[in-house]
């Protein structure tokens, strides 16, 4: 790659890391810009392609600029952008209804991101932990695995293992995370005796359990 090419990323890249807040860059993004996309190649301003293997964490699972999907977001918002919570609109009944019998559950709540899912989740718990298993109020434990990342909101970085996740941040929500409120033994993932020790402490306080199924902050442990 030439120097020029070097200079013109440099250039786009220094406008986000300029005008845009640290949070927003919560990753260390590799030295390549991106203009267009279509199906899994994505193009930099000067042409180069490349193929995509991350798929943005999944949301471009059907590809870039796919083209139902396109044509269907766009006469939707030739019809109707938003309607908000305050009202009721014609299309999100049928898409609960079908996303419920697609994947066989009773309900579905939709969110933006991850975290909001896992902050939901952990609110589910508590309230499930407080209303069917009987914890006293303001006793019950959300466990979790070291070296989890599930977002940045101050709930989830209470669980994190991460100091730059955490540094600055404190106090933390209390009884989510991967210690042992007693022993402050670490919940490590692959080992299923450390959360029996939680349990085997405290197993009448605890509410739910929060794992990933692959875990990819600390390096994709399976």
């Amino acid at each position: 790659m030439t120097c020029a090419f070097f200079e013109a990323h440099y250039l786009l890249q220094s406008k986000s890391t300029s005008f845009c807040s640290p949070q927003f860059c919560s990753y260390h993004p590799l030295p390549v810009v991106f203009s267009t996309a279509q199906g899994i190649w994505v193009i930099d301003p000067e042409g180069r392609r490349y193929m995509d293997f991350l798929s943005a964490y999944s949301a471009v699972n059907q590809g870039h600029c796919h083209p139902e999907i396109v044509a269907a977001l766009c006469e939707q918002a030739q019809k109707l952008a938003l309607s908000s919570r305050a009202f009721y609109n014609d299309v999100f009944g049928r898409f609960a209804e079908y996303v419920t019998k697609y994947f066989g559950y009773d309900m579905v709540l939709p969110m933006n991101t991850g975290a909001e899912a896992v902050e939901t989740g952990i609110k589910l718990a508590r309230k499930w932990g407080y209303m069917r298993k009987g914890i006293p109020e303001g006793r019950a434990i959300v466990v979790a695995c070291m070296d989890n990342f599930h977002g940045r909101t101050i709930g989830i970085i209470s669980m994190s293992t991460d100091p730059d996740s955490r540094h600055g941040f404190g106090p933390y929500l209390p009884l989510v995370g991967p210690k042992c409120p007693s022993t402050e033994r670490t919940v490590r993932y692959n080992h299923v005796e450390d959360l029996e020790a939680v349990l085997e402490a405290h197993g009448e306080f605890v509410a739910g359990f929060l794992v990933e199924p692959i875990q990819g902050e600390a390096g994709y442990v399976f």
